[in-house]
């Protein structure tokens, strides 16, 4: 009997999927690639739905994986700006390579869904 084997030999790009796609990195790093420098109320009116919380979270992970840049302005008031970063741009084509799936293939997915649901509400 083989062993178990670990998420990252399975899959080697697990550990890019845990960085870049968990829940609101990849909105957040879409917004500063988009929009350039911004502040921090900036990209949370940009991104309905995601609390201050959890905001500040997404940021400082991006910031230590080192997507993002963060710059502290001493000034009065203080004055905090997010910009992506030269590693984070350099996942552009990765976006790009998922949008261009996502406009030609997103609709037969909820199609797929559509059709599952519907045969499973049949089955029930």
């Amino acid at each position: 009997m083989r062993e178990p084997v670990e998420a990252v030999e399975a899959c080697p790009i697990s550990p890019v999927v845990d960085v870049v796609f968990s829940r609101w990195t990849t909105p957040i790093l879409w917004v500063l690639k988009e929009h350039g420098r911004q502040r921090f109320v900036e990209i949370q009116r940009r991104l309905s739905g995601i609390t201050p919380k959890v905001l500040t979270q997404r940021l400082r992970q991006l910031e230590r994986d080192g997507l993002v840049i963060r710059s502290y302005h001493a000034e009065i008031p203080p004055r905090v700006e997010y910009e992506i970063s030269d590693l984070g741009r350099t996942l552009g084509p990765v976006f790009s390579v998922l949008t261009e799936w996502s406009d030609a293939h997103l609709a037969n997915v909820e199609a797929a869904r559509r059709a599952y649901d519907e045969a499973d509400r049949r089955v029930r």
